[in-house]
């Protein structure tokens, strides 16, 4: 009985756990679902809900398919080396579904829990582009299964309010200028063990990063990060 219940934990087949909890980190009932939703109390992935807005949402959005995306990969490059101060980053995420519990989620994976644990504490005392993030541990592991397979062959016929992730992509160039620094840190920065506070932490980025600088049309010095 009880490899039984260990088999069908999390899974549709569970009558008392919440299978797109689990496999997605988030659920439309929320609160109010009839299955439980518990926790991690530790996990490599950390969301970080509700963060980004894309403008084509709106009615009334007027940017080009370029402006938007650049617009995106500032939004993406900022998150990236926010949240690689606190470890290894292994996968960034961002959703592009509208349904409130999906929109706007922003989800990392992390190397080691530690690393998660730490960005959790560290964000939870941040602000970004003038909201408050709240960031928790999630239960996701696997993001092949959290994604719409329909949706990346371009054939959702529920768009935005699926159910399962739809992701924004970043330009592929800058997602391998942000890894491509990452790993070059690290070598800088050789790693930690697990039990030295929360794994590898990369070197403060200053103009030697191997980043990409920024490419936003924004104020020089401007910051979207600020404290609470």
């Amino acid at each position: 009985m009880a490899s039984h219940l260990a088999n069908i934990f999390g899974t549709e087949q569970d009558r008392v756990n919440c299978s797109f909890y689990y496999k997605i980190g988030a659920c439309r009932h929320g609160d109010r679902c009839s299955r439980k939703h518990i926790r991690p109390p530790y996990s490599q992935t950390i969301l970080l809900p509700n963060v980004y807005h894309n403008p084509s949402h709106d009615p009334v959005c007027k940017l080009t398919d370029k402006e938007l995306q650049e617009g995106f990969d500032a939004v993406y490059e900022d998150l990236y080396i926010e949240l690689a101060k606190s470890g290894h980053l292994l996968e960034l995420h961002v959703c592009d579904n509208i349904g409130d519990h999906l929109i706007g989620n922003v989800y990392a994976r992390y190397e080691w829990e530690t690393e998660a644990q730490a960005a959790v504490d560290h964000l939870n005392d941040r602000w970004y582009a003038g909201r408050p993030l709240y960031a928790e541990l999630s239960p996701v592991t696997d993001f092949r299964e959290a994604c719409c397979r329909q949706n990346e062959n371009g054939e959702c016929n529920r768009g935005g309010f699926c159910n399962f992730m739809h992701l924004r992509l970043a330009s592929k160039d800058l997602v391998k200028s942000l890894q491509t620094g990452q790993r070059l840190d690290r070598r800088a920065n050789p790693t930690k063990t697990v039990q030295e506070e929360a794994g590898w932490q990369p070197k403060v980025r200053d103009r030697r990063s191997a980043s990409p600088p920024r490419r936003r049309n924004e104020n020089p010095g401007e910051d979207r990060w600020t404290r609470k």
